[in-house]
């Protein structure tokens, strides 16, 4: 990304600064001497923007998934880090805007080495982002060939890869969905036990939906209309409209849906992704043969994190788009995606996934 990253090494008596943090990275395959004409290339649900995606996430609309595949700290291209001590200098501003357009259904798949992970977890939840899981692609043993010295590394071969699954905790009026739900009901002058019968449960609504802890369980969307209803039929009528998003009405079961990420799930797909390392056809190669990305990803994972978590015509963000596979994913699966990529070499390699004869845009 920049440059100018300042490595800083710990001391007693906190950071101090010390020499500059490498982002040179490994020897790419092909460096063409190759500038786009415009900074975009558009069709009717794919965008690719040449440049920083700092520089265009305003001019896209609000994610549905963002599929970060950034740097690792390990020199994996140019502009990464040399380690992960400096990776958060790297993600905040992209982490930033990030929360800024997120919608409160909005889905986050993190890939990461697992050390770069653990770096940038704080920050992710610093800014609003809900750890959910952690899924790990596993390569297998042929991904190392059998040439690796372990005598040499002292540590067992690393096989795998890191996709973490987080999603956007939404607020209202500054409170936390379960702070909300009980203030309101609170607002009312109910007992809290009143809840139950608006529900029509025995006692799951103050069990479940008014809890404050590790218990809190998001009410159905049925449920929460039914809780609505009853506290503006019998809450005190000074203070309606209650549950409402706006200060106009109560919210409906359609806008509490939209308050919480999407999610489906294959039945007997797992967290441990056994899925060999991109060979033959499916790696994207330069003319001499070589890789052209280190960190390609496989079309099959990028969709299923995609189809897991959004609808048909959602919102895909790709910040670091490299060769674009994200957005490839999501063309096949009838999203619309936006992408940025500020490497010229792999945003040419990227964009002629989608100009090619074989690409084929599904229709909406």
């Amino acid at each position: 990304m920049k440059n100018d990253i300042t490595k800083k090494k710990i001391s007693e008596g906190g950071l101090t600064k010390n020499e500059a943090t490498s982002t040179v990275g490994r020897s790419k395959a092909i460096t063409l001497d190759y500038i786009p004409e415009k900074d975009i290339w558009t069709d009717y649900s794919i965008s690719l923007h040449y440049g920083d995606s700092l520089n265009f996430y305003h001019t896209w609309d609000r994610p549905t998934v963002i599929v970060s595949d950034g740097a690792y700290g390990v020199l994996g291209f140019e502009g990464d880090t040399s380690d992960h001590i400096h990776l958060p200098q790297w993600y905040e501003p992209h982490i930033k805007a990030w929360s800024e357009f997120a919608l409160p259904s909005t889905t986050l798949w993190f890939w990461n080495s697992e050390i770069g992970w653990a770096t940038i977890h704080p920050l992710l939840e610093r800014y609003g982002w809900r750890y959910v899981g952690t899924n790990v692609w596993d390569k297998g043993k042929g991904h190392i060939a059998g040439n690796v010295n372990t005598g040499r590394i002292r540590q067992f071969p690393i096989v795998t890869e890191l996709c973490v699954h987080y999603v956007f905790e939404p607020r209202i009026n500054g409170l936390l969905l379960k702070e909300w739900l009980l203030a309101e009901w609170k607002r009312t002058g109910l007992p809290l036990r009143e809840a139950n019968t608006a529900c029509g449960v025995a006692d799951a609504a103050v069990r479940k939906y008014l809890d404050q802890g590790h218990l809190w369980y998001f009410p159905p969307p049925e449920k929460f209309e039914m809780l609505a209803t009853y506290a503006n039929e019998h809450g005190n009528p000074a203070g309606r409209p209650y549950f409402s998003l706006t200060g106009q009405s109560p919210a409906s079961s359609e806008q509490w849906a939209m308050m919480r990420a999407k999610f489906k799930c294959p039945h007997g797909v797992i967290n441990v992704w056994q899925r060999d390392a991109l060979r033959n056809g499916e790696r994207i190669k330069a003319p001499s043969g070589k890789a052209l990305h280190l960190n390609q990803k496989p079309l099959d994972l990028m969709e299923r994190i995609i189809e897991a978590s959004s609808d048909i015509s959602d919102v895909v963000w790709e910040p670091f788009g490299g060769l674009f596979s994200a957005s490839l994913a999501a063309s096949h699966l009838g999203r619309r995606a936006y992408a940025a990529e500020i490497d010229s070499t792999y945003y040419y390699y990227g964009l002629q996934r989608f100009i090619s004869p074989t690409y084929q845009r599904p229709l909406l």
